[in-house]
């Protein structure tokens, strides 16, 4: 049901279907493409931080960022629909994909992104937003992203307790398959001017790792 707290049962998720989500191949604000393979030097990222479509706008006006796409990830049901993923039984969240140029922004800058235009404490929901599609959460693709996720997630929470903020709920796991999002959904916040998303930080500054 919309607004779920808990995560289903794999027994309990939906069903879904093998049919892939058609999306447009090129990025509707830069034109770069939307499908891999991607340049051979480009690095990926993965975040879920509320509401996919402001997160998916702060990563693509983010210089250095070569693509982003909108999805859903950590879940059971295959090629779910926006509708399923609100019901709360396919067990994905949202999430943005980000391509990425190293040699112009490192994932720890990524990272501190990440931290600052969210709040990482509220559990299954991300301001107004309800539900378990709506948690904080960072998804690694290799070692090497899973150590620096975490190293920079100690670095906040210390921050957040140094300002009398909560405790931090962001769960930090290997990536699985990415399932796109509908068409309509990539780049909706320039598809749809005027629409919102409540994407909205703590305030409080992420250090950089050393």
């Amino acid at each position: 049901m919309p607004g779920a707290q808990l995560l289903p049962s794999p027994a309990e998720a939906l069903p879904g279907r093998a049919q892939q989500m058609l999306v447009a191949a090129s990025h509707a604000v830069s034109s770069s493409p939307t499908l891999p393979p991607f340049p051979a030097h480009m690095q990926t990222a993965i975040f879920g931080m509320g509401c996919f479509w402001g997160a998916e706008q702060l990563f693509w006006q983010t210089p250095g960022v070569f693509s982003t796409q909108v999805g859903y990830m950590g879940g059971f049901t295959p090629n779910p629909t926006y509708e399923e993923v609100r019901t709360g039984l396919t067990g994905h969240a949202e999430v943005v994909r980000v391509i990425f140029d190293p040699q112009k922004i490192s994932y720890q800058e990524l990272l501190k992104i990440f931290w600052e235009n969210h709040d990482p404490t509220q559990g299954m929901r991300q301001q107004e937003d309800v539900g378990t599609q709506y948690r904080s959460v960072i998804y690694t693709l290799s070692p090497q992203q899973q150590a620096a996720a975490l190293h920079s997630r100690t670095l906040y929470q210390r921050e957040l307790r140094g300002q009398r903020c909560g405790d931090i709920t962001t769960t930090i796991q290997p990536a699985g398959e990415f399932y796109y999002a509908e068409d309509r959904h990539q780049q909706f916040l320039h598809k749809v001017p005027g629409a919102s998303c409540h994407l909205k930080g703590t305030g409080v500054t992420c250090p950089m790792a050393p």
